[in-house]
């Protein structure tokens, strides 16, 4: 990942972690997660602050909901409240790893995840994920994948940490027209 862009993502995500509205042009938290259909009861165990941070563009869920006893990935995890909704639907024998680029983020993932046993959060980048070959059986993200520079490394170490026949569950925001150059200079319109 370009530094600049690390850096504007970053800056921007830790503003996120310290106040979530404002940021953006689509609407976040609670009232975004039910309007994209996640669950109500998925939502309940999860603390209102992370849920307040829900910044996804969509709903992976409803593309792939882990098995039981499944290995989960979450890149891009913010807060952790899609890689939290994976360990309940995981259940106790499943293990959920959230990978973020902000550590302020983090740092509320890992207080919120001492409810929820097999989680760890992790600090990296999708360019270069820190987990060995066919780790996991679903990899989820949500609003991340448009963010990352280098999208051929990203679906590489994607299709690398997958298991055989495992799947990629992404929402994620797409182009469809061409963007005038001062858009694609600008560092917040790369970290949105």
């Amino acid at each position: 990942m370009t530094p600049s862009v690390s850096r504007a993502i970053v800056a921007k995500y830790r503003d996120v972690a310290a106040r979530p509205c404002g940021h953006f042009k689509y609407p976040v938290g609670r009232r975004s997660a039910l309007r994209l259909g996640y669950r109500p009861a998925w939502l309940a165990p999860i603390p209102r602050d992370v849920v307040a941070r829900f910044v996804g563009v969509g709903n992976p869920f409803t593309l792939k909901r882990p098995a039981r006893g499944s290995r989960v990935l979450d890149v891009g995890c913010g807060c952790g409240m899609d890689a939290f909704i994976a360990a309940q639907l995981a259940g106790p024998r499943g293990r959920v790893s959230g990978l973020d680029l902000t550590p302020e983020m983090l740092a509320r993932a890992r207080r919120a995840g001492k409810r929820f046993p097999g989680t760890e959060f992790l600090e990296g980048t999708v360019e270069a994920l820190p987990f060995e070959r066919a780790s996991f059986d679903l990899v989820i993200s949500n609003g991340v994948l448009n963010l990352a520079p280098d999208k051929d490394a990203a679906y590489r170490e994607i299709r690398r940490v997958l298991r055989p026949g495992g799947v990629l569950a992404a929402a994620d925001l797409l182009v469809v027209e061409t963007l005038p150059p001062q858009t694609l200079a600008s560092m917040d319109a790369w970290s949105s």
